[in-house]
Parts: structure tokens; C-alpha cells; sequence
């Protein structure tokens, strides 16, 4: 009981904090650049955190955990794939997406190809950040249901009310802050607590492999389908993910975005291996334990391995996790929203719309406040309601991955892109992907077995590729003019910001 109490009380002080940072993000707070992207003026520290911190939620930190748990050290691959993600892009793309003064990932389609077509991404978008909102906030109020014995629905509205007012206060600014504490926290809690603790429960190495099955030192042990699918998936996803973009979007320079970012990818890739060594030693300590389920063994780990006191750092560790998600998840979708999709949907009825209100930067960010509220509150009341979010974040994430991912790199590597191939792969790969998801669905044995396969991906991916090069090499090249505007942006030479909303055609 006592233990219990110190636990509860380290995650209430923690929960407590990350209100104060709403207040001091509010401060810095006065146009739309510091509320969105922190006035893009992260350097290396702060920018390596806040990078670290929104990448690696939930499912790295307790599903990583659980996956090494049942699969020994294979089980690093999932965040092994987030980790190769990040590098990646930020080796290969950060620098240039820096350069661009954007906001969003459909703005830089609008630049690259000069066509409005491609706005339709931002609804895609939308959907992939408000569910990866939603799928955070149902994970962490799992850890105050065991903390708190709260029932699930009140859980999810606290926790997330937490979340929607620091980030609604206070924007990038005091999500950058949280996250960097959140980041302490996360790599104090894995690499210096439960790492030492739980091998030393286990005896060691030596330990864990005189009571372990063999498979659990083998590299493929997870299966090599699943490792290809958690690279196809989560690193290509990470390429083009607004929640991802929008953290590029506060780097103070190319460089920063670049070698931040990539020392933030090599963290992520070593968080993996530590959790999955954590989920091995676990299976020799807690072996006398009947554990229902694979994503219980973090919480299990802190409460029966660790110290009074330590259990809670690593419970708040687990939260900070998935705060950090949620939050950055929840910012992109309102920047999206306001950006790319209201424009978007007004020109359906004929209005053309422009939101952007930089004459009066205190309008401007009271408006991003209320976009920040209001998908907040929804993200909750589908986190709530929806009894599978996971279900419906794979459908945003497949499309997202099978439908923009082609359009979006290939507008940055390809100079004969163009505007109605992108639009034409965007719609391509989309049908695609749903059509073959609804097809296994139908003829899969088991409810969402179509849902959670891996062919719909894939066969997005090829029809998309292959309609974006055929339509480019059909059509007319982009626009000289188009052109020269891109190449001068992404040498940094035009450092005009794009406004927070393009008027809608």
C-alpha cells in the first residue's frame, strides 16, 4: 500500500509539471511560428529531445518491452524500424524540409508541384494524426486504470485533458519543454532503472540464456515477415509523417534538423535494444507470474522488480512516452486541419477561403488554440468511444504510407515529377490500399485480419509508384517557374515563410 502510494504520487507530481509547462510555453507564445513550430529556433538539445520524445511512444517504450518479453531480442526490431526511420530522414530529407519555411506536409506539395490537387493529402493527413492522437491517449490512460483504479473512460478524459490544456496553452513551446522532460525521464527510467534492475533479477546474460529458450538470442526470432513489415510500415511512415515534418519545422538550422535528428534516430535504435533486453530479463524474473498479456510486463516490472520510488519514475516514465505522442500528434492534426483541409473543403462549395490572419499575430494563435482544443477534445471522445482505435490508426497509417509516400519523396529526388502524377499516385494508392484491405476482410477467417495485413501496403505502394512515373513521363514537366521557385527554397535562398493557410483554389 505504501509502495503504491509513492508510486502515485511521482506520477501526479509529473502530471502536475507538465500543466506548469503549458504556462511557460504561453509566455513565449506571439505569432503563429512560435505557436506551431517553436519559432524555429530549436538547437541541438532541445531539438535531439523533442525529436526523440514524439517518436517514441506506447508502443516503443511498453509494447517494446512486451515484444522482448515473448520474442527475446528480435523484439528490438519495432523500434529499431522507427529508429531507421528517423535517420533516414534526417540524413536524407531534414536539411531541405528546414530550408522550405513550411508548416505542412500538403504545403510542400503545393511548392514542389504547383498544382492545388495535391491538398487532398491534408484530409489523409488528418485522419493519420487525429487516430495516432487518439490511439496515445487510450494507451496511457491503460497506466492510471492500474495506477488509479479509475474506470477506463474517465481515465482516457483526464489524461487527455492534461495533454489538451499544456498543448493548448502554451503550442509547440511548452510541448517542446514537456518533451524534453519527458525525454530525461524516458532515458533515465529505461537505460539507468529498469535495464540494471531487471538483469540483475535475471542473473544476467548468462542468466537469461541458461533459462531461456535459444530462439530468444536469435535476430530473426520475431519472424522475417514481421521485421520487413515493421520497416515497410513504421520507417517509410516516419519519412512523411506530419507529426514527424512539424518537429523538422523547429530545427533553428539545416544542420540542427540534420545531425539532431540523426543522433536522435541512434538513440531510438539503442531504446530498442534496452527494451528489449528489459522484456528478456523480465520473462526469467517474473517466470512464476501468470501475465495475461505481453503489454503488462512493463507495469509488472516496476511494481514487482524495482525499488519504492523507482517504480514510480518508470510508470511516469511509460506516461511521458505516450504524452509526448499525443501531444505532437494533436498539434499536427489542428495545423493540418487549418492549413490544408478547411481551405480544401470551402472550395467545394465555392468560397475561397484564407485563414491566415498574420496582421494580427494574437488572433492568429487564439485561432490555433481553439483548432488545438476542439480536435483534442474529439480525439478523446473517439479514444473513448471506439472500442479497437488501433484498428482504425492502421487503416490512416496504410494509406498514408501506400497513398502519399510516393507523391511526397518523389516530388523531393525527382525533378520530372509532376502535379498530376502526384495527384494521380495520391488517388491510386489509396483505392488500392482500401480496396485490398475490404477484399481481405471479406475473405479473411477472423474479424480485422484484413485490416492488419500487410499485402494492402504493399500493393499501394506498387500502384502508386508505378502511376506517379508513367502520368510524370506522360504530362507535361512542372512549371519553370513552379521550378525555379522550388530549387530557390530548397538552397535556402527565398526564406519567406509560407503562410499558416493556402487561399483554397
Amino acid at each position: 500500500m505504501d509502495a503504491n502510494f509513492v508510486n502515485i504520487a511521482i506520477v501526479v507530481v509529473y502530471l502536475i509539471a507538465m500543466l506548469a509547462f503549458g504556462w511557460w510555453g504561453k509566455s513565449r507564445t506571439k505569432n503563429n511560428s512560435d505557436f506551431l513550430v517553436a519559432g524555429r529556433r530549436l538547437g541541438p538539445f532541445l531539438y535531439t529531445g523533442t525529436m526523440a520524445a514524439v517518436v517514441l511512444g506506447g508502443a516503443s517504450t511498453v509494447g517494446g518491452v512486451g515484444l522482448g518479453y515473448k520474442f527475446g531480442i528480435s523484439g528490438m526490431w519495432l523500434v529499431v524500424a522507427i529508429g531507421a526511420g528517423v535517420l533516414l530522414l534526417s540524413l536524407l530529407f531534414a536539411g531541405t524540409i528546414q530550408k522550405l519555411k513550411i508548416y505542412t506536409v500538403s504545403q510542400m506539395l503545393t511548392l514542389r508541384y504547383g498544382s492545388k490537387a495535391t491538398q487532398t493529402s491534408g484530409i489523409v493527413m488528418l485522419a493519420y494524426t487525429l487516430m495516432l492522437c487518439a490511439t496515445s491517449t487510450s494507451a496511457y490512460a491503460t497506466i492510471f486504470v492500474v495506477l488509479f483504479g479509475w474506470e477506463r473512460w474517465l481515465a482516457i478524459a483526464i489524461g487527455g485533458a492534461i495533454v489538451l490544456v499544456y498543448s493548448t496553452i502554451g503550442g509547440m513551446w511548452s510541448i517542446t519543454l514537456a518533451d524534453q522532460v519527458q525525454f530525461v525521464i524516458k532515458t533515465v527510467g529505461i537505460f539507468a532503472l529498469m535495464l540494471p534492475f531487471t538483469l540483475n533479477a535475471a542473473g544476467g546474460l548468462d542468466g537469461i540464456r541458461s533459462r531461456v529458450d535459444e530462439s530468444f538470442f536469435q535476430m530473426d526470432g520475431i519472424g522475417l515477415q514481421t521485421i520487413i513489415t515493421y520497416f515497410v510500415v513504421y520507417t517509410l511512415g516516419l519519412l512523411i509523417g506530419q507529426d514527424i515534418w512539424q518537429r523538422v519545422f523547429t530545427a533553428k538550422t539545416p544542420g540542427v534538423a540534420r545531425w539532431g535528428g540523426a543522433t536522435a534516430g541512434i538513440y531510438c535504435i539503442l531504446y530498442g535494444v534496452a527494451g528489449a533486453l528489459i522484456g528478456m530479463a523480465a520473462s526469467v524474473a517474473l517466470s512464476g507470474m501468470d501475465i495475461a498479456a505481453k503489454d503488462d510486463v512493463y507495469a509488472e516490472v516496476a511494481q514487482t522488480i524495482l525499488p519504492v520510488g523507482i517504480g514510480g519514475l518508470v510508470l511516469a516514465a511509460a506516461v511521458a512516452a505516450m504524452m509526448s505522442t499525443a501531444s505532437g500528434a494533436l498539434i499536427a492534426a489542428a495545423t493540418v486541419a487549418r492549413a490544408d483541409v478547411l481551405p480544401f473543403v470551402a472550395s467545394w462549395f465555392g468560397k475561397d477561403i484564407n485563414t491566415d490572419d498574420t496582421d494580427n499575430p494574437e488572433h492568429d494563435v487564439r485561432a490555433n488554440r481553439l483548432w488545438v482544443l476542439s480536435l483534442g477534445i474529439v480525439a478523446i471522445l473517439i479514444a473513448i468511444i471506439t472500442k479497437d482505435v488501433v484498428a482504425a490508426l492502421t487503416i490512416a497509417y496504410d494509406i498514408l504510407v501506400g497513398g502519399l509516400l510516393v507523391a511526397i519523396l518523389g516530388g523531393l529526388v525527382w525533378k520530372r515529377g509532376t502535379g498530376l502524377a502526384a495527384a494521380a499516385s495520391m488517388a491510386a494508392g489509396s483505392v488500392v490500399t482500401l480496396g485490398t484491405m475490404i477484399v481481405l476482410e471479406i475473405n479473411a477467417k477472423a474479424p480485422l485480419d484484413g485490416v492488419f495485413a500487410n499485402e494492402p501496403i504493399y500493393f499501394g505502394l506498387i500502384s502508386s509508384a508505378v502511376v506517379y512515373v508513367a502520368v510524370s513521363l506522360f504530362t507535361k514537366p512542372t512549371d519553370p517557374q513552379v521550378m525555379r521557385n522550388w530549387v530557390r527554397r530548397v538552397a535556402g535562398q527565398d526564406n519567406e515563410e509560407v503562410p499558416v493557410t493556402v487561399t483554397a483554389p
